[in-house]
């Protein structure tokens, strides 16, 4: 059963020199619990692609379906609902919050969906990534690996059925990078999450179930990872 759904998507956008197509129309499903790489040269639009499966932008012209409900059905405010309900979302240059500490960055979005347990789910996930001694440091006392290791547990606290990636180990060496990984890997099985991850790693990208591959903002024929 698909839980998201791409039909003839495009993205374009306005230049000096006119409007410039970065998505050429598209289309693609992806099945409840599947795990899905999508790589590229850099520039082949598979950020863009994300962003638009994810509900963080609009497209030009096509529908993107998430569990059945339409994205282009719904306003600004009922997107960002959708997504706080249903989506985690983990990003290259980690994203979290300088003026919290690690427990309260893996709280926030519980906190914000109204849980009476933000703090008991945080400890565990913490605990769960390695980082249960590390509760009260701010992120400027973290490492790049320790820091994404925190928005790991942030974004699989509110249980999310979706969780998007962008180049989650981008700006990690090769070790920390591989160590990351296997963690993300093995909280996604434990959860039952559905991941779609952009990497430019092609070894992270084989771990995954199937590759969607981009190239000038035209989707090829989609292989097995």
């Amino acid at each position: 059963m698909a839980l998201i759904e791409a039909s003839s998507v495009s993205r374009n956008v306005a230049t000096t020199a006119g409007e410039l197509q970065i998505l050429s129309p598209l289309s693609l499903s992806i099945d409840a619990g599947e795990v899905v790489a999508i790589v590229g040269t850099s520039g082949s639009g598979k950020s863009t692609l994300l962003s638009l499966l994810a509900g963080l932008d609009l497209p030009t012209t096509g529908d993107i379906v998430i569990d059945n409900v339409k994205l282009n059905d719904l306003d600004e405010e009922q997107r960002a609902i959708l997504r706080g309900e249903k989506i985690g979302f983990i990003f290259q240059s980690f994203l979290l919050i300088q003026s919290l500490t690690a427990l309260e960055n893996v709280m926030l979005p519980a906190e914000l969906a109204g849980s009476r347990d933000a703090e008991k789910q945080a400890r565990e996930l913490l605990e769960k990534v390695g980082l249960g001694d590390r509760t009260t440091h701010y992120p400027n006392q973290l490492s790049g690996g320790e820091q994404q290791r925190v928005a790991i547990a942030r974004a699989f606290i509110g249980q999310p059925q979706i969780l998007f990636a962008d180049e989650p180990t981008g700006n990690l060496d090769s070790a920390t990078g591989a160590k990351v990984e296997a963690l993300l890997f093995e909280l996604n099985r434990e959860y039952g999450t559905t991941l779609v991850m952009v990497t430019h790693d092609d070894e992270l990208a084989a771990r995954c179930d199937r590759i969607l591959r981009l190239s000038a903002g035209k989707l090829l024929e989609p292989s097995d990872g």
